[in-house]
């Protein structure tokens, strides 16, 4: 899911901007009475007293306020600073927020990212809907409240203590608060040296306009902010939507009503596999395969059908467990081995062995008090509980979990004792031929791999105790050294378990191996070669790739004297290089060895890893790693298309803006996006997830607008939203994502405005990407 770092490491924006922090011009703020005296601006001051200078946009003082005209249609990122002769002293305030207050006078919504930056280089970054045709305030708080820093630093850049990665209102108000997004949450407010608000990836241009920022005093904290939160079906207690579920009778009647209205087939007008019928018919080979038809890229089903890949991510319940507060005798737990093919995060919910439940203890009252109701072990529901041996981030490690999505099926579909995971399984497929999608998303649970309804992609992960590299900034775990032969066996072990699975099945579209691989970072040259830099450093007897690297260079420069002068460098000898070097980069040559080493990083990846798809899987397509948009340099792009069949990004976005992705010409191969997703705050959901809406419907008209982006690019083959069912309100087991992502709830209820979109694109998109209207 979630190109989780990439905007805090963006290169820092500076502005020429003036703003006296004397000044005693104070507005009254009306919610509360102890409004600090610091005002940053107001539209009723002097437009001379303030100098802003905006990033690929305009600004215009009016008697509205300032107008910001963000020309994002053409530039991925557009901004407006602000930033003060001399940083910002509010060290003398123990607790306040910084208040926005912004119009929107326009029809569409508009995200914008909040940068505050200290003067340590510090960032955290929030964000927020603006809501079309709206005008509110928005608040960030600078220091009190829930702003306690955790122990470890990894999860403060992305958790609060609590666990979420955003927190319910630690006061009622009808003020809206950003959102938290990653960075350091606890700036130095001695110092705070600017503020950003930009726009970033949009398919048209923005504009907002700033009636006021100010200083004011956080109104104390409710103390049970977290207390009680989740109902017995893992939805907000305290907040009314639409799909919201009260009772099992209402669970049941919606059942019902949805049931009478789904299909169990695709609609006349679809081949068997959910392809273009009406389309020129292409070649048969009984397997999906790529094919460029009218310039443009498509792909093939096993008959010979046009096919665009649509469809959801995480069909399964893995990821939908969060936990509970409890632990157990870790000596009663089974422990992970290095020969274990999938990683947990992946696994079902590994409920823990019945030896262990007597040693349940509780090791996070907060976490526990979120609940008001987890049932005991020997009650039917307690079937659901599960275990985390470890955690990506946040203030629990390991410990017990509760999945109320898989209950919520038992308490839908297991009337009189039925197999309710196969109703699921059923009803699943329904859904997505009635919805118009084309196939099952990556993380889809193997189960399904044997429909013969709805085609499926496969997925394996490469793990095992390989030796590893470091890109400086390996946000999902450390990559592994590729060039290490036990990389080769375990990248053969994981394709034959696949194999296994589709057992050569033409429903199976393809197969992604691994996800969002830290290959570097566009940041800077440091980021972006990380892989290079950092293995260089490393010994050539410990390190198989750094011994590549070494045997690159030296069968390129022969001697180390022609290798320093092409690097303005000084390094004594080869041996030297062997054991480890530490340098600046301080040529341009240097850079283009860097790129060479990266590329054969790359080429060496990719290449392990299609061999073994040649062996055990060569009927389906390798469709690569799913590169991260934050992670995607391009020499490792361009060694992968040497190797896959089509090559995949996750792209967190509003959409696939042309001028990104212009570097696709130049490949000339078919592409597809792995995950992207949209969501609001009004499901009762404390954090929309990485890209916002104003409202349910505002998410579905950005869903379609994405599509047809997706569908206008001649080298896209299809999208996959992440993901099928909303993050757990308190946060999923693994990092505590609590994003409202899914097309359905907790309670399995789906997202009506969704599934209209959803139906509306993926009823068009043939006719949209080729440009011919249906025979």
């Amino acid at each position: 899911m979630d190109n989780k770092l990439l905007k805090a490491l963006m290169p820092m924006l500076f502005l020429l901007s003036a703003c006296n922090t004397d000044s005693t011009t104070v507005t009254k703020n009306e919610q509360f009475e102890n409004s600090l005296p610091i005002v940053l601006f107001d539209r009723s001051l002097a437009e001379q007293s303030y100098l802003v200078e905006t990033i690929n946009a305009s600004s215009a003082y009016t008697e509205q306020g300032l107008t910001i005209k963000f020309d994002s249609k053409q530039n991925s990122y557009s901004a407006v600073n602000f930033k003060p002769q001399k940083d910002w002293n509010w060290k003398d305030y123990s607790s306040f927020n910084l208040a926005f207050e912004i119009n929107n006078p326009n029809v569409e919504s508009v995200q914008l990212y909040l940068d505050m930056q200290d003067a340590n280089g510090d960032v955290y970054t929030r964000s927020v809907n603006v809501a079309e045709n709206s005008k509110h305030i928005y608040y960030a708080k600078m220091s009190g409240h829930d702003l306690a820093p955790l122990s470890d630093d990894h999860s403060t850049e992305l958790n609060f203590v609590s666990g979420l990665r955003s927190n319910p209102d630690t006061w009622e108000s009808d003020d809206i608060q950003f959102i938290s997004m990653w960075g350091k949450k606890n700036l130095d407010i001695s110092a705070i040296s600017r503020i950003t608000l930009s726009v970033q990836s949009n398919l048209t241009d923005k504009s907002i306009v700033i009636e006021k920022i100010w200083l004011r005093s956080n109104p104390e904290m409710n103390k049970d902010f977290l207390v009680g939160i989740s109902d017995k079906y893992g939805q907000n207690a305290n907040v009314e939507f639409a799909e919201k579920i009260h009772n099992d009778s209402e669970l049941l009647a919606a059942r019902d009503k949805e049931l009478a209205s789904l299909q169990d087939h695709y609609n006349d007008d679809r081949s068997r596999f959910g392809g273009w019928k009406s389309g020129p018919k292409q070649e048969s080979s009984g397997y999906f395969r790529t094919a460029k038809v009218d310039g443009v890229w498509s792909l093939v089903d096993p008959d010979g059908y046009l096919y665009l890949a649509t469809g959801l991510d995480i069909i399964r319940l893995s990821n939908s467990s969060t936990m509970t507060g409890y632990d157990f005798d870790q000596q009663q737990i089974p422990q992970k081995t290095a020969t274990d093919a999938t990683p947990e995060d992946s696994q079902g919910l590994n409920r823990v062995p019945n030896s262990a439940v007597a040693s349940r203890t509780l090791v996070s009252k907060t976490r526990k008090d979120m609940f008001q109701w987890l049932p005991s072990y020997d009650e039917p529901l307690g079937k659901h509980y599960g275990y985390r041996r470890s955690a990506h981030s946040g203030p629990l490690n390991h410990g017990e979990t509760y999945s109320f999505y898989s209950a919520n099926l038992e308490r839908k579909y297991g009337q009189d004792g039925a197999d309710f995971m196969q109703t699921w399984r059923d009803v699943t497929l329904k859904r997505m031929m009635t919805w118009g999608f084309t196939s099952l998303g990556n993380w889809t649970d193997p189960s399904y791999y044997g429909n013969d309804k709805v085609p499926f992609f496969a997925n394996g992960w490469i793990i095992g105790d390989f030796e590893t590299v470091s890109s400086g900034n390996d946000f999902w775990g450390a990559l592994p050294d590729v060039f290490d032969p036990k990389f080769a066996e375990r990248a053969d072990f994981t394709v034959a378990r696949v194999a296994k699975e589709v057992n050569n099945s033409p429903w199976c579209v393809g197969v992604f191996i691994d996800n969002e691989k830290s290959f570097g970072r566009p940041e800077s040259n440091e980021s972006h070669y990380g892989i290079v830099i950092n293995t260089l450093t490393r010994n050539a007897s410990d390190s198989p790739t750094k011994a590549a690297f070494a045997e690159l260079m030296k069968n390129k420069y022969t001697t180390i004297d022609k290798l320093n002068a092409a690097w303005d460098s000084n390094i004594a000898s080869w041996q030297s290089f062997d054991s480890g070097v530490e340098l600046p980069l301080s040529s341009e040559q240097q850079l283009q060895d860097y790129s060479q080493m990266l590329y054969s990083y790359g080429e060496k990846y990719f290449a392990v890893v299609n061999d073994a798809m040649q062996r055990h899987m060569p009927n389906h397509l390798y469709l690569g790693a799913r590169f991260p948009d934050w992670g995607m340099p391009k020499e490792v792009v361009e060694a992968s298309a040497k190797h896959v069949d089509v090559i995949s990004f996750n792209s967190y976005k509003e959409g696939l803006p042309e001028k990104s992705w212009q570097f696709l010409k130049d490949i000339d191969m078919p592409a597809i996006i792995g995950e992207f997703h949209i969501g609001s705050s009004d499901s009762g959901m404390f954090h929309p997830g990485l890209i916002h809406a104003s409202s349910q419907q505002d998410r579905a008209n950005m869903y379609k607008a994405y599509m047809e982006s997706v569908f206008d690019n001649p080298y896209f083959i299809g999208a996959h939203w992440f993901q099928y069912i909303d993050s757990p309100l308190t946060g999923r087991a693994y990092d505590g994502e609590n994003y409202n992502v899914g097309f359905i709830t907790v309670a399995d209820q789906p997202y009506l405005p969704m599934v209209e979109a959803a139906k509306q694109v993926n009823q068009s998109m043939y006719q949209r990407r080729f440009k011919q209207q249906k025979k």
